[in-house]
């Protein structure tokens, strides 16, 4: 993935200034940036600026010195028009982020983070009324989009570097939710109507990027499964991401070419890497492959962020123009009275945010989540993609019928071909043996030639066939093994569907469980609502922070007052402070409910997960089941081609032994013959007493009957006749009938 092409990147227009009654030369240079880093210097040094300004002359709006400050609004083009200074450094923000945002759409990805900067300031510091580009909801999605790209950019490089597939999982997973964010907020039909003709275009690269960068996810947690050896997880991880890619390639109609190559490029990295992982866990490791809701969700890892803007930061701004304009004595009570107002801001977080993590330690040891602390509605339906199978099926109904045949037909020929092959062997062992007793026989005569060649030929194949034939052997054991261990599963699966619901498990709840099951859930609504409240009186402190301004107050009180005018403006937070201590005070109370609960819930929680497990192995096998279908269809029919190819080669093989046999055995009895002529005739003798234990015949070798045993099994002999000679009467003991 080091070389996939780039993604394009989002990024937004400046905003055209009209009239300011201010000093004209910086005034121009603030309007006509350049577009590069040194823009970005200008537009910081002149907000520097107006902000000295605004300390020392009433310039907001209503005050005794507010002029005209006219922009252009981004999405209608229409000039706006505001008596505050404020307004002014509001839009030198928004063309400050506007242009990191373009820089690093130029390629120079580390403007992303400024841009995301500029835009938080902006959104956390100026009213949101100003213009429809400035509102709450726009500036929200356009901090989403910068620091999505911003992530988007560290992947990038954390893929360059390559570093460690989880690493880089999480840096992945951070960027879908980043855009995930903005898509929620470009989904709103509020935002939708203020963003006009562009939300089509965004909306759709986004929605795109969401599925590209979870597709890049769950590879690299892929290829972490394949570090760690878990070869079943690895398989679900790959074929998640190549069923994100196809979302996204669906997705991506009409973008640039730029992106029709980086989805190229992805789908065959995922798809080589699918398509390797899942014939290695058919044929090698065969380990279950678990489904993807049932493994740990991939928790994005967020390493960019909104860098801060300051802009009164001499280093940035320069000198201060209006340093001798006005007395700073209002200035300065004013930033004691907002270092005040920031204590209390800490004081209260502090206590927010140890009370929030003691909150989520608690949570996250006791893993309960309320979305699905209660999943008993998945019981009381056959799960889509066991649907989609059973479906497949029903349109199929003679599959489990030609699996059966198919398997019967492949035994068939492999029954053909052992016999052939044992038959060929049993003839070759049989020309061994007679070789041997001829060998015998002879005694000190020399031995006989060596066999003829066609049998030494035939021989060498034979070992060769009976070799393929007992790997063959293996791989068709096999292949019946995984037909019957799925059989029975297709036959479910073509049958009805209530046979189906049937055979997948559900849960046994008394009275008792699913009260506890409901007072569970009741509790954690309440930590929730908890949740909620304390988050809500979070943001209206900090709103009512940002909104105190007493600079007009400050102006008329003479300084020994300033400590005592302060605590009078500060008691205004009082009301908030003692609802959030009572919300703060009330998370132990809760806890202890619900670790009560807990206790209770823990041997119903314990039967529901393992017939949750249960439910989900029962649908991956059958799934499974479904899938090895048509793989054992084409290895049956692979297993044909083979051993009738064989089939045809032992055959003529066979033919071949016969007739090397035949020859072999003719050779024999001409040796035999020939050995026997030259023997002298014997002299006569004396009949032999009757306990002679061998007896011979005239000729003085041994009887018919001692020589019997030279025949093959089930061949007869021809008895000699009074009037034949000695050796004429040797011939046909050694005369074998063929079969």
């Amino acid at each position: 993935m080091e070389a996939v092409p780039r993604m394009p990147m989002i990024w937004l227009d400046l905003k055209e200034a009209g009239e300011f009654a201010f000093n004209a030369a910086v005034k121009k240079s603030a309007v006509s940036v350049p577009r590069d880093f040194e823009g970005c210097s200008t537009l910081r040094k002149y907000l520097g600026q107006l902000h000295f300004l605004q300390s020392r002359i009433p310039m907001g709006q209503g005050q005794e010195a507010a002029v005209p400050v006219t922009w252009t609004e981004i999405f209608s083009g229409k000039a706006v028009t505001h008596e505050d200074i404020k307004y002014e450094q509001a839009c030198v923000l928004y063309n400050l982020g506007a242009l990191h945002s373009m820089l690093g759409a130029m390629d120079k990805r580390v403007s992303e983070e400024c841009a995301a900067g500029a835009f938080t300031y902006l959104r956390d510091h100026f009213p949101h009324s100003y213009s429809v580009d400035m509102s709450h909801q726009i500036l929200s999605l356009n901090i989403n989009l910068m620091l999505g790209q911003a992530q988007e950019c560290l992947l990038e490089k954390s893929m360059l570097d390559n570093r460690k597939s989880f690493l880089v999982a999480r840096i992945s997973a951070q960027v879908v939710d980043y855009y995930k964010e903005a898509c929620r907020a470009l989904e709103n039909s509020e935002t939708a109507s203020l963003l006009g003709k562009i939300q089509k275009d965004w909306k759709k690269l986004v929605q795109m990027k969401i599925y590209y960068f979870a597709a890049v996810a769950h590879l690299h947690m892929g290829k972490q499964a394949e570090e760690q050896q878990k070869f079943g997880e690895r398989v679900i991880y790959f074929q998640s991401a190549l069923d994100k890619l196809n979302e996204a390639i669906k997705l991506a109609k009409g973008q640039p070419e730029t992106v029709q190559e980086a989805l190229r490029f992805t789908m065959d990295v995922i798809g080589g890497k699918y398509n390797s992982a899942k014939k290695d866990n058919d044929f090698i490791y065969h380990e279950a492959v678990p489904a993807l809701d049932t493994l740990q969700s991939v928790k994005g890892a967020p390493l960019v962020k909104a860098l801060p803007v300051n802009p009164t930061d001499p280093v940035v701004t320069g000198p201060d123009i209006f340093a001798k304009l006005v007395p700073m004595a209002a200035h300065e009570a004013s930033s004691l009275y907002s270092e005040e107002k920031a204590k209390l801001l800490r004081d209260v977080m502090a206590k927010i945010e140890a009370k929030n993590e003691v909150l989520d330690q608690f949570m996250d040891s006791m893993q309960l989540d309320p979305e699905t602390v209660d999943n008993l509605d998945m019981y009381n339906h056959i799960p889509p993609v066991l649907m989609e199978k059973c479906a497949a099926l029903s349109v199929r109904p003679d599959t489990v019928r030609n699996l059966v045949q198919s398997m019967q037909v492949l035994s068939g020929v492999f029954t053909d071909v052992e016999a052939s092959l044992k038959e060929i062997r049993d003839l070759l062992e049989e020309d061994e043996a007679q070789e041997r007793k001829l060998q015998e026989l002879l005694g000190r005569v020399p031995p006989a030639p060596a066999s003829p060649p066609g049998l030494a030929e035939v021989s060498k194949e034979c070992s060769k066939y009976l070799e393929l034939h007992e790997k063959a052997s293996f791989t068709n054991t096999e292949l019946h093994r995984a037909m019957n261990l799925h059989l029975g599963n297709l036959r479910l699966l073509g049958g009805p569907l209530e046979q189906v619901r049937a055979a997948l498990p559900t849960p046994t709840l008394s009275e008792d469980d699913k009260e506890v099951l409901q007072n569970l859930k009741r509790i954690l609504a309440k930590v929730q609502e908890m949740r909620d409240q304390r988050m809500s009186l979070e943001q209206q402190l900090r709103e009512m922070i940002q909104k105190d301004d007493i600079t007009t107050s400050l102006v008329t009180t003479d300084r020994s007052e300033m400590k005592k005018l302060f605590e009078e403006q500060l008691k205004k937070y009082d009301q908030l402070k003692v609802y959030l201590e009572q919300n703060l005070a009330a998370q132990e109370n809760v806890l202890k409910a619900l670790t009560d609960a807990n206790v209770k819930y823990a041997a119903v929680r314990k039967a529901l997960a393992e017939v949750e497990h249960k439910w989900n192995t029962t649908v991956q096998t059958l799934v499974a089941s479904y899938e090895a279908y048509e793989d054992l269809m084409k290895k049956s029919q692979e297993g044909k081609d083979f051993y009738t190819d064989l089939e045809g080669k032992a055959a003529k093989l066979l033919e071949r032994a016969r007739a090397a046999c035949q020859a072999s055995e003719a050779h024999r009895q001409q040796l035999l013959e020939r050995e026997l002529k030259k023997q002298p005739p014997p002299r006569p003798t004396a009949p032999k007493p009757p306990l002679q234990k061998k007896p011979l015949d005239e000729a003085g070798v041994p009887e018919a009957a001692e020589l019997s045993s030279l025949a093959q099994p089930g061949e007869g002999l021809r008895a000699p006749r009074p009037s034949d000679d000695p050796l004429s009467m040797l011939d046909p003991l050694w005369t074998l009938n063929k079969a």
